[in-house]
């Protein structure tokens, strides 16, 4: 019997009395990815900031692993620890901290949230970075990483926490058409780990290689 890793039932999300996402339901299973696809402004990064804590909503559930989100305020960072070690998000933008190295980039949330040890912390980003063929870039800083390599080292500070389900925002919206098939390589193997993957994208072709698309209207 096939579990599903994230459950969203009829989730709203309103911004000044318009409703940015409304009644949306969806299921993600164990190792599945699922491409939410849609025109711009439907609510795509929406719904991922929700499922991600990063933004409230305001009918519904999200029920991620076990770990319940309810309408209202964002709970407190306190309250929010097994939600941070289920979800792993990566930015459309990379959102990496421009004054740190690749592999600081990625202790951060190993060693202060989680209170992992420096050399521990290290030990992991190195090998994350290794297994996503960026290993030799861990002390750059991100100007000097490309599009592709700072991708992959969000994809890796993402990936930190040992997440079981990792949610994308328009993750080739900067890639050529080799680094697009290679990232879709990298995501299947991820799920292949058995982790679950959520990919909000304009892009029909990277889409088509999800095992499910969904599309909002």
């Amino acid at each position: 019997m096939i579990t599903s890793l994230l459950e969203i039932d009829r989730l709203c999300v309103r911004h000044d009395s318009r409703d940015i996402l409304r009644s949306l339901s969806l299921d993600v299973a164990r190792g599945e990815i699922v491409a939410l696809m849609g025109p711009s402004g439907v609510g795509k990064t929406t719904a991922l900031r929700a499922i991600a804590a990063l933004q409230p909503f305001d009918a519904g559930a999200i029920r991620i692993d076990g770990f319940a989100l309810a309408p209202g305020p964002v709970p407190p960072e306190t309250r929010l620890g097994p939600l941070r070690r289920r979800v792993g998000f990566v930015f459309q933008s990379h959102a990496l901290f421009e004054h740190l190295t690749a592999r600081d980039n990625i202790t951060l949330a190993l060693r202060h949230v989680l209170g992992k040890p420096r050399a521990e912390a290290d030990a992991i980003a190195q090998a994350l970075l290794e297994s996503l063929d960026v290993g030799a870039r861990a002390e750059a800083k991100p100007g000097q990483l490309s599009g592709g390599e700072a991708q992959r080292v969000a994809i890796a500070r993402a990936l930190a926490p040992d997440p079981a389900l990792l949610l994308m925002d328009e993750p080739t919206a900067a890639l050529d058409p080799a680094r697009r098939n290679a990232l879709a390589t990298t995501l299947r193997a991820l799920c292949d780990q058995g982790r679950s993957l959520l990919v909000a994208t304009h892009d029909a072709e990277f889409a088509a290689q999800a095992d499910r698309v969904v599309t909002l209207a």
